[in-house]
């Protein structure tokens, strides 16, 4: 997905900068980037990749050598950021985060438009904040450009601008992601992840709206743009999965919603006769273990940790680029407590089942080293389509996910008209999707979150939430 930070201040904020992009590290893998501006250096760039080495080892230098008093980094899952761009508009800087779908059709309305031309990466792919900062210089102000850029992309754009005279933000016009501004004296700071400035001295401002644009410098946080609450169509997988615990999005915490997650579950469990004779409630870490603690809260079923993710040089199991080694190291990550394995029925809570390839080998690690039984609680309910937005699953197919894999195999084409039935425990086909992922996978039983169970824990207006991954509305 990606994560960016900058910071407009009175002194030098490089550092700033640093330690808040690299507060984003979780949200990708592939490339980092830092852009800082002050009239006696100009602009300074640097990018890295951050593949095989975390962002901050990759830029412990380059914050002794680069200045400045407007900065902006970020994390991205996709193209090298921040792009440095020359246009009508001046000299910018141009980062952004998300998917833009009609990127082939934009680049061909651009050219026959008399765009000369496009810098193509080594894939033949056209960087995404070229293309944005082409958009944008299309017009006759950075506000006028961004609010074009908006409409013609058909996906999802948050974005950050660098100029000589400050930072603009603008979030993405449904609102997918968010933008949170912090302030101190010196001056204001943005931000993905709400956390990421705390520790920098600087508190919470505001968070921009859906649509929103805004200007910062060190003496102010302007609105170029008002946003609308009314469009707003937040991720849920940021409170389920992709947020870190201490980050609040739309006034809702992140660890607190996944606890309060996994008590609607067992609630679930109990009202419906399912709730099993288990020695521990567990959960698949890191994220999946907030949710079974709050399972286990509500449950009375005690909480254990039967293995243990070693997590010093791979903290994130997605972070190789081929599957096959994301899968690997899953693997070898875990550790486990065999006094809380052998012979001990139990009971994990998971934050999603996408593919269930290192659930199942997760499930054959449990039962090598001895347990008895294994079930599995997904905090979510089962997703049946490869998200578009901001390409959580990496799916290429909708067939790549497991669920749809059994649908398919149970109906076809024709199981698609019944994916809402498929999602419901208390349906025939629902009851047979369980049954079959649990045969695939090798769990004693299994269940979902509902959507509304889903709803109810982040505490917000479904309407302003974007479900796409499970019932495909967008």
């Amino acid at each position: 997905m990606g994560g960016f930070f900058g910071a407009a201040s009175e002194n030098d904020c490089i550092t700033d900068v640093f330690f808040g992009t690299d507060y984003h590290s979780h949200l990708g893998t592939r490339r980092g980037g830092m852009t800082a501006y002050c009239k006696t250096h100009g602009f300074q760039r640097s990018i890295h990749s951050i593949e095989n080495s975390p962002f901050r080892t990759k830029f412990e230098n380059d914050i002794n050598s680069m200045h400045g008093n407007l900065c902006i980094g970020c994390i991205s899952d996709t193209d090298p950021q921040p792009i440095l761009m020359r246009s009508k508009l001046g000299l910018f800087a141009v980062c952004s985060i998300g998917i833009i779908q009609n990127t082939k059709e934009l680049v061909e309305e651009l050219l026959e438009s008399g765009c000369a031309s496009f810098e193509a990466m080594s894939s033949g792919n056209i960087n995404s904040g070229d293309l944005i900062g082409a958009l944008i210089s299309q017009k006759n102000n950075f506000t006028e450009g961004i609010r074009y850029a908006q409409e013609k992309i058909i996906g999802t754009m948050s974005l950050i601008l660098l100029t000589e005279n400050g930072i603009i933000a603008a979030r993405d016009k449904r609102g997918r992601l968010p933008i949170i501004i912090g302030k101190r004296e010196d001056g204001y700071c943005l931000s993905l992840e709400s956390f990421a400035f705390q520790k920098l001295g600087y508190y919470f401002h505001k968070e921009l709206k859906a649509g929103e644009i805004v200007m910062l410098t060190s003496k102010s946080c302007e609105t170029l743009s008002p946003g609308h609450d009314e469009d707003l169509k937040i991720c849920s997988f940021l409170w389920t999965y992709y947020g870190y615990p201490n980050a609040v999005y739309e006034g809702v915490n992140v660890e607190v919603m996944r606890a309060r997650n996994g008590e609607i579950m067992a609630e679930n469990d109990m009202k419906a006769g399912r709730l099993p004779d288990v020695d521990y409630v567990c959960g698949v870490p890191d994220s999946g273990t907030p949710h079974a603690i709050g399972y286990a809260n509500r449950s009375g079923i005690p909480f254990a940790r039967p293995f243990i993710k070693y997590t010093p040089t791979w903290p994130r199991s997605f972070m190789p680029t081929s599957q096959k080694l994301r899968n690997q190291v899953a693997k070898m990550k875990l550790i486990p407590v065999h006094e809380l394995i052998e012979g001990k029925k139990l009971l994990f809570v998971d934050d999603s089942i996408v593919r269930g390839t290192q659930m199942r080998e997760t499930v054959e690690f449990l039962y090598e080293n001895g347990a008895k039984e294994v079930h599995m609680r997904s905090a979510c309910p089962p997703i049946m389509y490869g998200c578009k937005y901001l390409n959580f699953s990496r799916s290429t197919s909708e067939m790549e996910l497991i669920a749809r894999q059994v649908i398919d195999s149970f109906e076809g084409a024709e199981g698609v008209k019944h994916l809402d039935e498929y999602s419901n425990s208390e349906t025939e086909r629902g009851r047979k999707l369980r049954d079959e992922i649990c045969r695939r996978l090798k769990l004693t039983s299994l269940e979902f979150q509902s959507l509304p169970g889903t709803v109810k824990a982040i505490q917000k207006p479904e309407c302003h939430l974007c479900t796409y991954c499970w019932n495909g509305k967008e």
